[in-house]
């Protein structure tokens, strides 16, 4: 994959500038045409070749769907690899040595071989007619964007080990289908008092050249890198990823299980989005349908926009999900995003604004690094509406450094906070406790748990609101000393643990559950833009 390092930006300024100079070296303008209808077959892109000649500095894509109804995605490859996807938008697609437009990364033209990547989001009608005209041109029409620089993590942010507030699934102009800056996310984000977002943009790293830039002018919140990993059955969350990823599934080598490879090979997360939001046409994609074992997902967006939204519509479905996959033994930590595309500005009547929700996170620093690890260790707690919900801090009374307690017993204490006249309960295996009135703030519900004769019981607390969970932690999980397997893939974090004193309630439950040391909040799912996805009427 070609990126533009500082190396190849200089050396691509004095190109350009030879080019200039010696008019032998350019070549004159030229335009290639393509018209023509998408393939009726299984597959959900394909290909349009073109032969980019030495000395080209800009290439332009202008392309259009010609059929009413359908919808068709775009890309670009060079010959290295990836250089953008602005999904389904219509203007035009132009990368150059020095800039590019949104969505597209910019960098050194290599002669050679490109193609144009066509999507099959939505095919109603056949034939799913196009249009593409490519123009090589031997002088740039964009000005050069300095401001772009490759990415490098930052630095951590302010103290040392605490609980951290943000946003996993935030949309900047370089998804298609968004329109607000990094400034603009980066205010409004620190206006709802947010430690942390993570620009999720729909299957490009764009976006991260813009970082270093942005954070200068921003330097108290952390940009997480990462994009959504947007398919025709389903999108998820490559949490720290910082290198594009092969969306389009079904092409020779192009897996699902074979993208969360890639993933975790940058040490990011792979977790999964809004996996319940089943809306038809209206939601291309959205809901959760790709053939992958639980054991592979880290995490899942639990709540998707503001409870308050669609939450009502699908944050039981999404329980229901999420304990399903817990059942089969993995360990899925939860996490809550906005999905936000307009930078907290005009909101659709389903649409959420940063933060809505917020997940918290238990750091060692805040960095890339200590968001990462505090998810793989399930120390997170989802605020399904926003900053504003109760907070729950979940401690255990022996010692553990993984989401994994391994005890005969252990008694779980939740320190709750803000939530005074509602209730709260614990949640084991999927069976939900009685609820306990939460009368003072800070509140303290606490019960002793036994550990089952084999395998594991995993635990959860959950603060209602009008009795509907509105603070949700992630589990807990509890196993007999003797039967202390290691722990799943890509969990070697450690959780912070407090020796519990007396709670409010005291009780052992009917079966033997696990227990804890996180916080967690979430319900609902809002709605989703746009994506892309497979919705082919034959």
């Amino acid at each position: 994959m070609r990126r533009a390092s500082c190396g190849s930006l200089l050396a691509a300024s004095l190109s350009l500038a030879a080019s200039l100079s010696l008019a032998t070296e350019a070549r004159a303008d030229s335009e290639l045409a393509f018209e023509g209808a998408a393939p009726d077959d299984a597959l959900d892109h394909f290909f349009l070749p073109f032969d980019v000649p030495a000395g080209t500095r800009e290439i332009e894509v202008q392309h259009e769907g010609l059929t009413d109804g359908d919808v068709l995605d775009w890309g670009l490859l060079d010959p290295e690899g990836f250089r953008g996807w602005g999904g389904g938008h219509k203007e035009p697609a132009i990368v150059g040595e020095l800039a590019a437009s949104r969505s597209y990364v910019p960098g050194p033209l290599p002669a050679g071989a490109w193609r144009v990547v066509v999507g099959k989001a939505l095919v109603k009608h056949q034939p799913a007619r196009y249009r593409v005209v490519v123009r090589l041109r031997d002088t740039p029409t964009l000005a050069p964007q300095p401001e772009r620089r490759p990415y490098s993590p930052a630095a951590p942010i302010g103290g040392g080990a605490r609980w951290v507030a943000g946003d996993f699934h935030v949309h900047a102009r370089e998804s298609g289908d968004a329109s607000p800056t990094l400034d603009a996310i980066a205010t409004f984000a620190r206006s709802r008092g947010l430690d942390f977002v993570e620009l999720s943009d729909h299957n490009t790293d764009a976006q991260l050249s813009w970082f270093a830039d942005v954070s200068a002018r921003h330097p108290e919140l952390l940009l997480v890198p990462g994009f959504e990993f947007t398919t025709y059955d389903g999108h998820a969350n490559a949490v720290g990823a910082t290198r594009w990823v092969d969306h389009k599934i079904g092409q020779p080598g192009v897996t699902i299980d074979a993208a969360v490879d890639a993933i975790e090979a940058q040490g990011a997360i792979f977790a999964v989005n809004h996996p319940a939001f089943e809306l038809g046409d209206a939601c291309l994609g959205c809901a959760w349908k790709q053939p992958l074992a639980p054991s592979r997902i880290r995490a899942i967006e639990l709540g998707t926009g503001s409870v308050k939204k669609a939450g009502v519509l699908f944050g039981e479905r999404t329980f229901e999900i999420w304990e399903s996959w817990l059942a089969t033994g993995a360990h899925v930590a939860a996490i809550g995003g906005s999905d936000d595309h307009s930078g907290g500005g005009a909101m659709e009547l389903t649409s959420s604004p940063i933060g809505s929700p917020t997940t918290m996170v238990f750091v060692e620093e805040l960095s890339v690094a200590g968001v990462l690890a505090g998810v793989r260790r399930g120390r997170t707690v989802v605020k399904l509406d926003g900053p504003a919900d109760p907070m729950i801090e979940l401690a255990a009374s022996v010692a553990h450094d993984d989401d994994t307690v391994r005890a005969d017993a252990v008694t779980l204490r939740a320190t709750i906070t803000g939530s005074a006249g509602e209730t709260a309960r614990f949640v084991a295996d999927g069976v939900a406790l009685d609820e306990v009135p939460v009368d003072a703030s800070p509140f303290v519900l606490e019960r002793t748990f036994a550990a089952p004769a084999t395998g594991e019981s995993r635990i959860r607390v959950e603060a209602l609101v009008r009795g509907a969970p509105r603070s949700v932690t992630s589990h807990v999980f509890l196993r007999k000393p003797t039967a202390a397997p290691a722990s799943p893939a890509g969990d070697d974090g450690a959780c912070a643990c407090a020796t519990p004193g007396r709670g409010a309630r005291d009780a052992t439950p009917p079966r033997a559950l696990a227990i804890a040391a996180l916080a967690w909040s979430a319900v609902g799912l809002v709605r989703r833009r746009r994506g892309s996805a497979r919705a082919r009427a034959r």
